[in-house]
């Protein structure tokens, strides 16, 4: 799933180039990029499909190109993961009625490689012989309110548990007992299912919009015209909210993967190299006084840097725009960028 905007990744994150098509940590791969270098180390390329905003389709071809030009499919509208997960489950069953198929963010970070792989095999084998919709919860190690929250029902001796209910992003109070409790996960957006499963979890909690895929002919040269037909009709909603929240045979595979959805500039801090004062900076030319626990980006590396008394600050320099913000507001930042919009109109900084 590579559709979003990245908002609260501005100003390196723009609608025309968001945040899964940025190389975030500075690695030489983009997020997109790394997805697919782990994914594919037990998928076939052959075998991998993106599904994306129609506009991004160009530029994960450019990414990507070891994927078939066929396997990258662009959505009409944004109509949250729902709709996209039912897109490609129908394309995916036309080539393969039985098929197994994991679902990927493609903005996401997983040190520990290996051991997701591991984790991955696992859940394929148990939504293969059973009607099982499986995801992998991620072990907390902070009461972190930025992440949904998945509870298990322990069963002892047990690799993988039955989900017990779904909480969304908590307040602090709640995240603190939540990981008291023990029997609690985050939600890491990774799913795996047969085809046949999530059709029928479809059919039972939302049925319209099965209805309204069903009308379409896959891999036919209607198939994208019916698309552009069919998605202003559909229902935006998330497939947490739409299926898995309501579904009895959801199962989560407890899994300690090094994982961040880096959905802020705080979490790309968090997980970057830092100098001697904590600063996550990576610039040919940089002369720091005084300044420490900062993120610093720059679009060109070659521009002369220096940062005196600073301190927990996010600095970007983009071509068109300059953020300086304190790292505790990077939650604000979608809200600079809604800001921004009562510029004139022609003024471009998105």
């Amino acid at each position: 799933m590579a559709g979003g905007i990245g908002s609260r990744f501005w100003p390196m994150s723009t609608q025309k180039f968001p945040k899964q098509f940025q190389d975030i940590l500075g690695t030489g791969r983009t997020m997109i990029q790394q997805t697919y270098d782990r994914i594919s180390r037990i998928i076939p390329k052959e075998q991998i499909f993106v599904i994306t905003n129609k506009e991004y389709v160009a530029l994960s071809h450019q990414q990507l190109p070891e994927i078939p030009e066929e396997n990258i499919v662009g959505e009409p509208l944004m109509k949250n993961t729902a709709a996209c997960n039912l897109y490609m489950a129908n394309k995916i069953a036309e080539i393969n009625p039985n098929a197994t198929m994991i679902v990927l963010p493609a903005d996401h970070l997983i040190l520990k490689e290996d051991i997701f792989l591991e984790k991955v095999e696992l859940a394929f084998d148990l939504a293969a012989k059973h009607d099982y919709l499986v995801t992998l919860g991620i072990t907390p190690t902070r009461p972190d309110t930025g992440y949904g929250y998945i509870q298990f029902v322990e069963k002892k001796g047990s690799d993988f548990f039955k989900v017990k209910t779904f909480t969304e992003k908590p307040i602090l109070e709640i995240a603190q007992s939540f990981l008291e409790s023990g029997d609690f996960l985050w939600n890491a957006g990774i799913f795996i299912w047969n085809v046949k499963s999530i059709h029928h979890a479809f059919e039972l909690y939302l049925p319209e919009m099965m209805q309204h895929f069903m009308a379409c002919e896959y891999n036919s040269e209607k198939e994208d015209s019916c698309i552009e037909t069919i998605y202003p009709k559909v229902q935006k909603i998330s497939i947490d909210n739409g299926i898995l929240e309501k579904a009895k045979n959801v199962y989560v595979i407890p899994s300690d993967l090094g994982w961040s959805d880096l959905g802020t500039w705080t979490s790309v801090y968090e997980n970057t190299e830092k100098d001697n004062d904590g600063n996550a900076v990576k610039l040919k030319h940089f002369l720091n006084y005084n300044s420490k626990g900062n993120i610093i980006r720059l679009k060109n590396n070659n521009k002369a840097v220096i940062i005196d008394g600073l301190e927990d600050f996010i600095v970007v320099d983009t071509d068109k725009a300059l953020l300086i913000c304190p790292r505790n507001n990077d939650q604000l930042i979608k809200d600079y960028v809604l800001d921004l919009k009562s510029f004139k109109k022609g003024d471009k900084f998105m």
